[in-house]
């Protein structure tokens, strides 16, 4: 007997098929018919599940926010002691490994291009209001610290998209330099 997928599964499912979609090619450039190929169904059914594609990523973009706290969580979780440069190190390991995943690392940058779009940029600025209060809170670090922290992630998304690993050149290793990449 085959088991019927719920809404929220299916819902799930299409989330998964348009992170994968809207990484390739962006808000602009991906269709919901694109996203429903990848997942599998009609694209009425998107239309079920999402009004429309601007909903459909910004739910992509808070789906990101929340893989990318649980991520944190488990790195403060592993850190070596409570101190916040401790605690803000495991997290950063956790959230390099997190953006290995091109598709996560892709979203996040199509994301903040996409952010002149109203309801877009605020769930991108929502997305690192809620990452960087948690930051702070399981850190108990600085201004300074928590600002460090994300201007790292930031420049780790940039040298990751760009496969600045891959060059060979003295600009490379600066940027490079005490950044960790999976």
């Amino acid at each position: 007997m085959r088991k019927l997928s719920t809404a929220d599964e299916r819902r799930a499912d299409v989330l998964a098929a348009a992170v994968r979609a809207f990484a390739a090619r962006g808000y602009y450039g991906t269709t919901t018919a694109e996203v429903a190929k990848l997942a599998g169904i009609s694209q009425a059914y998107v239309y079920r599940l999402f009004p429309d594609k601007e909903s459909l990523f910004v739910a992509v973009v808070e789906h990101c926010s929340r893989l990318i706290r649980e991520r944190l969580a488990e790195g403060a979780s592993r850190a070596t002691s409570g101190t916040p440069t401790a605690v803000l190190d495991a997290m950063g390991n956790a959230y390099a490994q997190l953006i290995a995943d091109r598709d996560v690392l892709m979203v996040l940058l199509h994301a903040t291009c996409a952010a002149s779009e109203p309801p877009i940029g605020a769930a991108v600025r929502d997305m690192y209001a809620r990452l960087v209060e948690y930051a702070r809170a399981a850190s108990g670090g600085s201004e300074a610290e928590v600002q460090g922290f994300f201007a790292t992630g930031f420049l780790c998304n940039m040298t990751m998209a760009m496969g600045a690993e891959e060059v060979d050149a003295p600009w490379a290793r600066t940027l490079l330099a005490g950044i960790r990449h999976y």
